[in-house]
């Protein structure tokens, strides 16, 4: 009889063991095996690992407030107790529909949907630091105007601080949990599912 380990998707999906059981075992293991990457670097010179869990919770709570935003704003208050509510706040204020941007190719242009910029304000600039308030707009630009990504968003990054190797960290940071959440989200559905189909 197989059994599996419980992983940081199970934890926030709150699946049911049956529905946990179907997840392949080599897509668990690459999935924890990112998070743990992510989160428990060997090396966290170019991000450090609590901004990493309050850039984590920004970006979760931006798309919903679900089991997965609930996650890692717990772990952002644990490790970084002194700015994570200030992060969170920022987040629940800066959640909107989208997604928005504007096409640099002339032929796309027709499909240009105007909506909010966010921009830190120097409130929040001076409460975290210019380089974790630029992470957190690229994050922002990266959830609602990823169609607007370019050098210059890049550059204000490299302003701001960060590095190379930051970056690319912070840009496979994002694009893992949103495939995370959606895993998540996807996993409690089913499971809602079956117990309805059981009762």
């Amino acid at each position: 009889m197989t059994t599996t380990v419980p992983d940081v998707v199970d934890e926030i999906s709150g699946a049911s063991p049956a529905v946990a059981a179907r997840r392949r075992p080599v897509t668990r293991e690459q999935s924890q095996a990112s998070f743990d990457a992510l989160f428990s670097p060997l090396d966290d010179r170019h991000l450090a690992t609590p901004d990493r869990w309050l850039l984590a919770a920004f970006a979760t709570r931006l798309t919903a407030g679900d089991h997965t935003a609930g996650f890692y704003a717990d772990r952002a208050r644990i490790a970084a107790p002194a700015l994570a509510e200030r992060v969170l706040d920022e987040a629940e204020a800066q959640s909107v529909a989208g997604p928005y941007g504007v096409y640099a190719e002339p032929g796309l242009r027709g499909e240009d949907i105007v909506g909010p910029r966010y921009a830190p304000s120097a409130d929040l600039r001076a409460a975290v630091g210019e380089k974790l308030a630029a992470g957190l707009a690229h994050v922002h630009l990266l959830t609602y105007r990823l169609r607007e990504t370019d050098g210059a968003s890049h550059d204000a990054l490299v302003d701001a601080g960060w590095s190379v190797d930051g970056i690319v960290t912070l840009s496979q940071l994002i694009a893992f949990l949103a495939f995370q959440q959606r895993v998540a989200a996807g996993l409690r559905v089913l499971s809602a599912s079956e117990a309805g189909e059981a009762a």
